[in-house]
């Protein structure tokens, strides 16, 4: 609006100083042209050089009407008129005077010249002041167009922060969601506020969760069902192999005892299995339970390492914790239930009077828990899969209860549960190298 106000304007003046300026040059060709016509009308006494006298005295009036009409003073239109009325005075009279009233006519004239200049310089002057008019508008104009220019960008700025700002808190809680959902942090419900948009994707986040709940509850439930129905008849079925050792049923003959000793062996193989599937299933389902505090995580491992002290030294076992102290919000009680089983393995498998190494370590705000022992290692055909859930390796120690093949599983539930990962690296020497990384450490 200011712009189109300043245009027009600045035309107007443009288009008024151009019709000053040709009606004062008209003005003064005009004057020029009527005093030859009224000199040699007057020397040669003819009525056509008269009449064109009368003919540019009436377009030398037109001009100076049009300067009147832009502004031209009152005061010297006037006089240009009265200048011109004392030339008009001297055309007529009789033939024996006409070279005086000539000479005379000549006076005139050139005092019309100096108020032509006059009318000149006040159209100049006029021009030169509405110039400076308009330009010190234009200035102002410009200084009041930048200061709402500038008040312009300033509310966009504020604008697009509050927007920003109002955006970015419903992302930021759809962040902490999803990061909620990958972590199994399913208890606490998904309620984010913001845009239509933004509301329904939480709405679906909310379901997510809800599903996921829902499949954790079916699983657990599935497994404890079917856990119960084993037991019972596996206990049946281990009575009844207990009473017909003892003999109860009459005596058995020594192919009979043997084949009751495999069956007693055998039974009680499958209810450690049994036992070993509700254990993993409590452990998965804790998992989702995390109480988390801020722990130091070196004095975790020192308190893991304690607690195993009189295993590692049966062994003839050292064990070094190095690393600084690192603190983390942590449920202590499974994560030192994942070290203590990895603890538990290498201690197992470390041949005597070996070393194992426990190293805690920082990047780029995750924690490194470093564990290597000196045993025999993971053999490749079984690195993929020695997480897996009662997966037991080919390389067991010797005179060793053989596992339940579940310790490594808990650990990667408990990991798993807190955001991290745990994985078995590549060997660089002999044993087994495992890392557990955990986020949001200092």
């Amino acid at each position: 609006m200011i712009l189109e106000q300043l245009m027009a304007q600045s035309s107007a003046e443009a288009t008024r100083a151009l019709e000053l300026t040709a009606s004062a040059q008209a003005l003064t060709a005009r004057s020029v042209a009527m005093e030859r016509a009224a000199r040699q009308a007057l020397v040669f006494n003819d009525p056509v050089l008269m009449g064109r006298f009368r003919e540019e005295l009436q377009q030398a009036r037109n001009s100076l009407q049009r300067m009147r009409r832009n502004g031209l003073a009152e005061p010297l239109a006037l006089r240009w008129l009265t200048q011109l009325d004392s030339v008009t005075a001297l055309l007529p009279g009789p033939q024996a005077t006409a070279l005086d009233r000539e000479r005379q006519v000549a006076l005139e004239f050139r005092e019309l010249d100096f108020v032509n200049s006059r009318i000149a310089r006040a159209v100049q002057d006029d021009i030169e002041q509405r110039d400076r008019s308009l330009r010190e508008s234009l200035a102002v104009s410009r200084s009041r167009l930048i200061r709402q220019v500038a008040l312009a960008i300033f509310l966009a700025a504020v604008l697009a922060i509050t927007l920003g700002l109002w955006l970015a808190r419903p992302f930021k809680r759809m962040e902490r969601a999803v990061v909620n959902l990958g972590e199994n942090r399913l208890e606490d419900p998904i309620d984010i506020r913001g845009p239509a948009d933004v509301r329904r994707l939480g709405q679906q986040l909310e379901w997510l969760r809800l599903r996921l709940m829902e499949l954790d509850a079916d699983k657990a439930r599935f497994l404890r069902h079917v856990s119960h129905e084993l037991k019972t008849p596996l206990a049946a079925l281990r009575e009844g192999v207990s009473l017909l050792e003892e003999g109860v049923a009459g005596e058995l003959t020594p192919d009979q005892q043997e084949v009751a000793r495999i069956l007693r062996h055998n039974t009680a193989l499958l209810q450690r299995q049994i036992e070993a599937l509700l254990n993993f299933n409590a452990a998965a389902f804790e998992a989702r339970q995390l109480r988390r505090e801020r722990t130091d995580l070196l004095t975790l491992l020192h308190e893991q390492v304690e607690a195993q002290r009189l295993q590692w030294q049966a062994g003839e076992l050292q064990v070094q914790v190095t690393g600084p102290s690192v603190w983390a919000r942590v449920d202590a009680d499974k994560l030192g239930t994942a070290v203590a089983n990895l603890l538990s393995n290498a201690i197992r498998f470390a041949p005597p009077g070996s070393r194992i190494e426990i190293a805690l370590s920082t990047q780029d705000g995750r924690a490194r828990i470093d564990i290597r022992d000196q045993g025999p290692g993971i053999a490749p055909e079984d690195r993929d899969r020695v997480f897996e859930p009662f997966y037991r390796g080919e390389r067991q120690p010797q005179d060793a209860v053989r596992g339940t093949g579940i310790g490594l599983s808990i650990v990667q539930e408990y990991i798993a549960a807190h955001g991290g990962q745990v994985s078995l690296l590549d060997e660089d020497g002999p044993g087994a190298h495992f890392r557990i990384e955990l986020p949001h450490a200092n």
